[in-house]
């Protein structure tokens, strides 16, 4: 349930309300904008008599809400998320473009990766240092030697960076982590998402190999429920019958989520598509669909990557993109720097 606040109530009005909710066991989240203060309730509201509430000289509105997701959904929330990490901002009309190799292979390979997505236009740095695979044969990642090249990178780079988590034991390792994933994998690893709800890091959740978007966003409230409201969605293709692509990418989840919730939404394009001479494509698509980040993965010699290298474009490619999509972008009033 929420309820709707006329303009100009005071902070005592809105604190003596909200006591009187608590009192009634519901849990209370207010949201001030810019021009209309919500109070969103949580738990049992069948004993709030809607009426009498109506009645209040304070209150404009009250409306029940039928889905699960409470914390993510619009209706509780009238802005957009904007999810800060040092001077990059994503959600409510800004852009950016995370890009980096999907593994972490040495600290040569990963400064010079980022040294180059940073010139030609990308504001964070990606790549994997604990790799979930299907096989358990492939190469799995460096772990916590390769957190530490991602650290080495930013700090000569300036660039904010972001690598996925398997483990809530692995925490510790990411105190320097700017951004911290959660992988299609663990998009129900809901201790996982407990723990990162208790941070205060911004949280990257990819979509799951075969959810909906219902239990996404059911996921993110995980996190939200423990506090952490720093939440970025990503869309990463679905597996579907088709083969000819890695997966396929559901680009209507970017204005589904957008209308369903407050969460900025990221559109990994690699994934997808599996093979690099789709990247583009999938890329213009994504953004003009009204994403509010990409995310590419760049290899300096993709011939010789750990893992995933038909998919990662080179430096010289990446590059080519972001110039294209710097003019498809600014068509849709955004801007990438």
């Amino acid at each position: 349930m929420v309820t709707v606040l006329k303009p100009g109530v005071t902070e005592e009005q809105i604190e003596n309300l909200c006591r009187w909710f608590r009192s009634r066991g519901l849990d209370v989240h207010v949201s001030k904008g810019k021009y209309q203060t919500i109070i969103g309730l949580i738990g049992d509201t069948k004993q709030i008599d809607t009426e009498l509430l109506e009645s209040l000289d304070i209150v404009e509105a009250v409306k029940r809400i039928s889905e699960p997701f409470k914390n993510a959904n619009r209706k509780f929330h009238p802005d957009d998320t904007i999810v800060e990490i040092g001077d990059v901002r994503i959600g409510g009309g800004n852009f950016a473009i995370i890009a980096g190799p999907c593994s972490v292979e040495s600290p040569e390979q990963i400064i010079e990766v980022a040294r180059k997505v940073k010139e030609a236009g990308a504001s964070i740095l990606r790549g994997g240092a604990f790799k979930p695979r299907t096989s358990p044969y492939d190469f799995q990642g460096l772990k916590a030697d390769g957190i530490e090249y991602l650290l080495e990178a930013k700090k000569i780079t300036g660039m904010p960076i972001i690598t996925e988590i398997m483990n809530a034991n692995h925490l510790p390792l990411f105190e320097q982590v700017d951004i911290i994933q959660v992988g299609a994998r663990n998009m129900q690893n809901f201790d996982l998402l407990k723990e990162l709800g208790h941070t205060r890091k911004p949280i990257l959740l990819k979509r799951g190999l075969a959810n909906n978007l219902k239990e996404l966003l059911m996921s993110a409230e995980y996190i939200m429920a423990g506090g952490n409201e720093n939440v970025i969605l990503c869309e990463r293709g679905i597996r579907t019958f088709e083969t000819y692509t890695r997966n396929t990418l559901d680009i209507s989840a970017v204005p589904v989520i957008h209308k369903q919730s407050i969460f900025p939404i990221c559109v990994d394009v690699s994934h997808p598509a599996g093979v690099r001479d789709l990247v583009p494509s999938l890329a213009y698509a994504a953004v003009a669909s009204g994403c509010d980040s990409l995310m590419i993965e760049v290899h300096p010699d993709p011939t010789k990557a750990l893992s995933d290298g038909p998919q990662q474009l080179t430096p010289a490619q990446f590059t080519e993109l972001v110039g294209q999509l710097r003019e498809i972008a600014a068509v849709f009033g955004k801007k990438i720097v």
